[in-house]
């Protein structure tokens, strides 16, 4: 069985997935922000309010995390950029993460996620976290999904 941890995202962490960043990620982030996958990861981290990131056999495999969207509403942009290890590892790391679900979601009366229409798997990390299919928004050409979820309480 493949051993799955997740700990508290590091800087360090972010070469090690850039390098080896899934095709799809990398098209996400290039066609969303027109980043490398080393600088998408760097400005994910930066401004998020908690990260995290995915160790698979001990080696940096994704990292996920929410920042604040801004404004005077309490809403959060979940992301998550990962390796193919983590498409390979996928329920294992469903599995584990279960625990840092709650921490995304209760932190914020709403999330709100774009994701690349092409990017299946991220589109099924939402979809775990609760968020549903709204629209498609068409973004420098490309068709993204955009996903929201609010909270029971709002």
């Amino acid at each position: 069985m493949t051993t799955v941890k997740i700990e508290p995202a590091k800087r360090s962490h972010i070469g090690d997935i850039a390098a080896r960043m899934r095709k799809a990620d990398a098209a996400e982030a290039f066609a969303a922000s027109r980043r490398l996958p080393s600088q998408a990861l760097d400005f994910a981290l930066c401004n998020s309010t908690a990260a995290w990131t995915v160790l698979i056999k001990g080696k940096p495999a994704a990292m996920f995390g929410v920042g604040d969207v801004g404004g005077p509403a309490s809403i959060g942009a979940p992301w998550l950029l990962g390796t193919d290890a983590v498409e390979w590892n996928f329920r294992p790391l469903l599995r584990q993460s279960i625990s840092f679900r709650e921490q995304l979601i209760s932190s914020y009366d709403t999330l709100i996620g774009f994701v690349d229409a092409r990017n299946t798997l991220s589109i099924r990390w939402l979809e775990w976290l609760g968020l549903t299919s709204r629209f498609p928004v068409t973004h420098g050409g490309q068709e993204f999904r955009m996903f929201q979820s609010r909270a029971a309480n709002v």
